[in-house]
Formats: structure tokens, sequence, C-alpha cells
């Protein structure tokens, strides 16, 4: 018995990682994210209530994923907008500031010149299925970090973390969000 002991411990540690190798779920949502990069690798991602969101599927000819920056308007106007349709469900999020000149950190927010957030999702009931930050009744606040805007090399990359609410809905948390694009 003393000879079997060590046998059984080492099937007994072999098929538990086999179960863990085998799990689809990674315990950890945020590692389904893509790495937070600064080279114009063309990525987004971002927890949505905890929950991994990258773009996905298609809709029209419209890319899943676009980023534009126009150094000219209000001061230098970002736009980033995503969608993403997946077993029948779509939703988009997006955001966008303005007075980006350089990197550093946005807030989020209702007044004027703050970046501003959006949630979409198809599949919740009216009037809990779109908040959008820039309309009055959703409260917005958060953090916009650019992180790289290089307009010679044409990369933007940053982080992002906002919440959206409105009265009568559950609260939308936005959190450990990265993008890295080429302009």
């Amino acid at each position: 018995m003393r000879r079997s002991l060590p046998l059984y411990l080492s099937l007994l540690l072999l098929t538990q990682c086999s179960k863990c190798k085998n799990d689809p779920r990674p315990l950890d949502p945020a590692a389904q994210l893509p790495p937070a990069t600064q080279t114009g690798a063309g990525t987004f991602g971002c927890l949505v209530n905890g929950q991994p969101y990258t773009p996905q599927g298609r809709v029209g000819l419209g890319p899943n994923f676009d980023v534009s920056y126009d150094p000219g308007f209000n001061g230098g106007d970002l736009v980033v907008r995503t969608y993403r349709v997946l077993a029948g469900e779509k939703k988009a999020l997006a955001f966008n500031a303005i007075n980006i000149t350089s990197p550093g950190s946005y807030p989020f927010g209702p007044r004027q010149g703050e970046a501003k957030g959006s949630f979409d999702d198809d599949n919740r009931a009216l009037p809990c299925n779109e908040f959008e930050a820039s309309r009055s009744g959703t409260f917005s606040k958060g953090t916009l970090t650019i992180t790289r805007l290089n307009l010679q090399t044409g990369i933007i990359s940053g982080t992002f973390d906002y919440t959206l609410a409105k009265p009568g809905c559950d609260t939308i948390k936005v959190t450990q969000g990265r993008f890295d694009d080429k302009l």
C-alpha cells in the first residue's frame, strides 16, 4: 500500500491539471483581453460589468473597431467606436473626447469638454438598452489615459475606465479598457 500511495497521488494531480487545461472559462476575465500595447496593433478590449468585451462580428460593411483622430477639430478630437455581434446579441461601446493634444489623463464626465462614453445592448429592455453620456439623464464618470499619440507614425494608444448610470437601470461599469490603433 505504501508503494501505491505516490502513484495514486500522481494520478490524482495529473487528472486535476487536465481538468484545468480543458476548462473553457479562464479564471480571470481580463486574461481574455488583448494586451495593452503602443504599437498600432489594431486592438481593443475591456471588461463590461466584469465580462470581457472585444469587437467581434460584422454588421454591414463597416469595421467593428474604428479610431479616428482629428488634431485640427475641437483642439484634437478623438472618437473610438466598437461593436460586438455574437450569438444574436448586438452590443456597441464607444467614447469620444476633445482637446486631446498629447499623452495624459482626461476625465469622463458631464461637463463641457470632458470625455463622453456610451454603451448599447440590444438585449436589454427600454430604456436601459442605451447609455449615452452626451444625453441628459445619463451620468458618466471615469478616466481616459492616452499613453501614445504620435502623428508621425500615426499611432494612438490608451487605457480607459468609466461608469455609466441612469435612473431605473443597472449601472454599466467599463474597466481595464485598452486600445491601440493606427490612424
